[in-house]
């Protein structure tokens, strides 16, 4: 009987052909019933070529000015700040842990930068090991656990991943930060003041008092970078993301306890908005298709996750030391740094005006620079209330003036200790933004010719940095 399933089947009988005699060469190839994928034509990879280049283009454009104006600004003042290490020769005769070297380029890893390369050689060993028959300030030796882990841990990748030293990763990492922090302290300002206003703001980064920092062994552009992006994410309302952000300035500097604070303050703002509008609306999507209690949550989980990096390094600490409040023992008695509600700045305005230097950690050249730098910022804080900035700026820029003016170290870190204070730029830089452009490049670039001086050399050689 025949099977009328079989009756179209082939036969590989005889010659090999098949029974509609074609050839298995030219027989239709095995497919599984699903259509093969469209490949892209030529105009379709051209408009996405197209597409690519112009988002690139913009990007150039938005973000080149800013990049160059700050890059070729702090070579000025870098390239300055070499030459007065080199003419003086000063270095040369300074031990190479403390501000010497065989090469001026030695000096930038040097006091603090000499702990960082530690860390990411040998990692931490906290312990509080009393000095031997101290009575003085220092009654404890230097440990490794007074400096935060985040910048040390990114020297060692970059180092691990491009085959430098980890001198040449920490500088690599500094540099990288510091054009970072340049882009963002340019976003936060041009919404507030304009494009033009953060590029202003930009080139101020590159020459304020402190910014001889930038690109040395230090962990402040790290910082300032993750920290003012912090903002400008609370600014936009990705709380989320400024909770990641604020978490890892935690892991960077004490100073984020500034940042904490202000992101928690705003926080609270945003869920007291949210529940007056949903009073208000109920649980209906807002203006951004997101349900307003959806909306409510986000700020306090930003809150919940901001503190853990800093809590928890300090928590590690105590725990290794058998002692939670080690880190501080260790700041007092290794470094003299302690809270004293402002004694010691009180004290060093008192004496430094009538010329005495009878203070704790005299250097006057660099505690001068340090008085200029402080009165810098409580002119122009109330011009900065008079912009009306969000809560999150003014908080931190308030507490990170406070927890410096309020506490015993030394004075003439100061012009460094208020870099992460970045909103101070906004006032000036909104005022600078009617300055021609040939204006504006004349002004920042003297002022970048100078700070090789005073925001560099002074604090590695008159000081203490």
């Amino acid at each position: 009987m025949n099977d009328p399933s079989l009756a179209n089947a082939p036969s590989y009988e005889g010659n090999g052909l098949h029974a509609e005699g074609r050839s298995p060469a030219t027989e239709p190839p095995y497919t599984t019933g699903v259509p093969p994928a469209p490949s892209p034509s030529p105009t379709s990879l051209t408009s996405a070529a197209r597409r690519r280049w112009a988002r690139l283009c913009r990007a150039a454009e938005q973000h080149g000015p800013v990049l160059a104006l700050y890059g070729a600004l702090k070579l000025v003042g870098f390239c300055v700040f070499m030459y007065l290490l080199d003419s003086s020769g000063d270095f040369r005769k300074k031990d190479p842990r403390f501000g010497g070297g065989a090469h001026v380029w030695d000096v930038l890893a040097t006091w603090d930068g000499w702990w960082y390369q530690q860390i990411a050689a040998h990692g931490y060993h906290p312990a509080l090991v009393p000095v031997p028959g101290a009575g003085g300030l220092i009654t404890i030796e230097g440990n490794s656990a007074a400096f935060f882990p985040l910048y040390p841990a990114l020297m060692r990748l970059v180092s691990s991943c491009t085959g430098l030293g980890l001198f040449g990763a920490g500088l690599l990492v500094s540099v990288a930060a510091s054009f970072v922090a340049a882009l963002a302290i340019h976003a936060v300002t041009a919404r507030i003041g304009g494009r033009r206003a953060g590029l202003a703001a930009a080139g101020l980064w590159a020459v304020w008092p402190g910014s001889g920092m930038e690109w040395t062994g230090y962990s402040e552009s790290l910082y300032v970078a993750l920290a003012a992006w912090a903002c400008y994410a609370v600014m936009r309302h990705h709380w989320i993301t400024a909770g990641i952000l604020t978490c890892a300035t935690g892991l960077t500097r004490p100073t984020a306890t500034a940042l904490i604070a202000a992101l928690t303050v705003a926080a609270l703002l945003a869920v007291h908005r949210q529940r007056r509008e949903v009073r208000r609306w109920g649980d209906a999507p807002g203006p951004d298709g997101k349900r307003r209690r959806v909306k409510a949550l986000r700020p306090l989980v930003a809150v919940a996750i901001a503190p853990l990096g800093l809590f928890g390094y300090l928590g590690w600490v105590g725990y290794r030391m058998g002692d939670y409040s080690g880190y501080f023992k260790l700041q007092e008695g290794a470094w003299a740094h302690t809270f004293d509600y402002g004694k010691h700045t009180l004290d060093v305005f008192t004496s430094l005006p009538v010329g005495h230097f009878d203070y704790l950690f005299a250097y006057p050249y660099e505690d001068l620079i340090g008085v200029g730098t402080v009165l810098l910022a409580l002119i122009v804080l109330p011009l900065l209330f008079r912009l009306r900035p969000p809560a999150v700026l003014v908080v931190h820029t308030l507490l990170t003036i406070a927890l410096v003016l309020g506490s015993q170290q030394i004075f003439g870190n100061i012009s460094r200790y208020l870099l992460p204070a970045f909103p101070l730029f906004i006032p000036c830089a909104v005022a600078m933004r009617r300055l021609s452009t040939p204006v504006l490049c004349t002004v920042l670039g003297i002022a970048a010719l100078a700070s090789g001086s005073y925001a560099g050399y002074a604090l590695f050689e008159l000081g203490v940095p």
